[in-house]
């Protein structure tokens, strides 16, 4: 490993991510449709944080303002105490959807994001998206069509492609939600092994408790109309987890029941 890319590796500052009572309302059809009440959450440093709601809670949503492709009504959205006002490589998203380009083999793709960030050469930017080519497992594809790949390596290069800068806080917005069930279990295992290994800040968007329990330090519940959160839970089992062991089911089981129980309470007590 050179030195350059030593560099891009650990230089990363601290990062928190901080949501702070925020709002957000669409209009539908002439109707106003709120989408998030005053939403409060907090990412720490190095934390791999999973949201968890049924459709509509407004996950993909709060994920859309982090990015800042969308502003909230109302509330502060803060990274190193810093408000976030527009897009940025240090948050990089990743969507259910790769939105890989057709036209560019696997390394023309991780090198897209790597063009835009200063003072690289080329030739350090061909080492970056080596290394994390190499940590999805996709070297000996380097110069494959995207046509070629099956989903889950698809997967495998938007998840290289979104690291390749080294951003500040991953955002991961169902990335395996149309993955069959196989492939998704080797993925959990992948990217678990990918995040012991970088400590990323990672924010991930799911409605799986079962998958968020596997990828998670913390599981936040969020609830519908409007979208709020409802409870969190720190999920203390030791990595690389199963996502069919007893224990993690056990967890799993507890939150749905929170998920399934807490969203009629609250509406009583309105």
């Amino acid at each position: 490993m050179t030195t350059r890319l030593q560099e891009e590796l650990t230089n990363v500052p601290p990062v928190k991510l901080s949501v702070q009572g925020v709002s957000k309302s669409f209009r539908v059809k002439g109707a106003c449709v709120q989408a998030l009440r005053n939403v409060t959450i907090r990412v720490d440093e190095g934390e791999y944080v999973c949201l968890v709601g049924k459709s509509g809670c407004g996950k993909s949503t709060l994920l859309n303002l982090i990015a800042a492709l969308d502003r909230p009504d109302a509330g502060e959205i803060l990274v190193d105490g810093s408000p976030v006002t527009q897009p940025g490589r240090d948050r990089m998203v990743m969507f259910q959807e790769t939105a890989l380009f057709p036209w560019l083999d696997v390394l023309g793709n991780v090198l897209f994001g790597l063009k835009l960030k200063p003072n690289l050469t080329k030739k350090d930017r061909l080492e970056v998206a080596s290394f994390y080519l190499d940590m999805v497992g996709l070297k000996s594809f380097t110069h494959a069509n995207i046509h070629e790949l099956s989903g889950g390596m698809k997967q495998r290069v938007a998840l290289a492609r979104a690291l390749a800068p080294n951003p500040r806080v991953l955002l991961m917005d169902e990335p395996f939600g149309a993955l069959d069930a196989l492939t998704r279990e080797k993925l959990y295992v992948d990217i678990q092994n990918i995040w012991l290994k970088r400590r990323k800040t990672i924010l991930f968007v799911t409605h799986n408790v079962r998958e968020a329990v596997c990828l998670g330090d913390r599981v936040i519940l969020m609830a519908p109309e409007p979208g709020r959160v409802i409870e969190e839970f720190d999920i203390d089992l030791e990595r690389p987890r199963d996502i069919n062991s007893v224990a993690l089911a056990e967890h799993a089981t507890r939150i749905t029941r929170v998920l399934k129980e807490r969203p009629r309470e609250q509406e009583v007590d309105e």
